[in-house]
């Protein structure tokens, strides 16, 4: 993920980086010289800490707005939330019917080999935004 995140938006490559120099407390010079594997095993340390949530949101959702668009869309449209372009058209989306919701996920889950399938979901679900519990549970049922 770092690695296309560098390629296609090196702003929020660099951002990612900072963060994680932050948390090292190091100076961000110090990571940028580190080997990509090293700066990608302190952004994921960083980002996992309760104080980053703002910035993982925030990187996460560049990510798939920006790097894996096509991955959002097909999850928006599978479960009818209104959108354009990948952006929420509302600020906080209702939780389509139990049953629908539970097929597009699993479906969309095992649609092909892809990491990023179950990531787009977790953040997805981690939205303030988006209070809904049966996907949720679902994910927690998968990990």
């Amino acid at each position: 993920m770092l690695g296309v995140l560098k390629e296609k938006t090196p702003g929020m490559y660099v951002q990612a980086l900072v963060a994680a120099s932050a948390a090292m407390k190091a100076r961000p010079r110090f990571l940028q010289k580190q080997p990509v594997e090293k700066q990608a095993q302190a952004v994921r340390r960083a980002m996992a800490r309760v104080t980053s949530d703002a910035a993982a949101s925030e990187i996460l959702a560049v990510y798939f707005l920006e790097c894996r668009k096509e991955l959002l869309v097909e999850w928006l449209d599978s479960i009818g939330l209104a959108h354009e372009d990948g952006i929420l058209e509302a600020d906080a989306p209702p939780q389509p019917e139990d049953a629908s919701l539970k097929k597009a996920a699993n479906a969309f889950l095992s649609a092909v080999d892809d990491a990023d399938r179950p990531l787009l979901l977790a953040a997805f679900a981690a939205q303030d935004s988006v209070d809904w519990p049966v996907l949720e549970s679902l994910l927690a049922e998968r990990s």
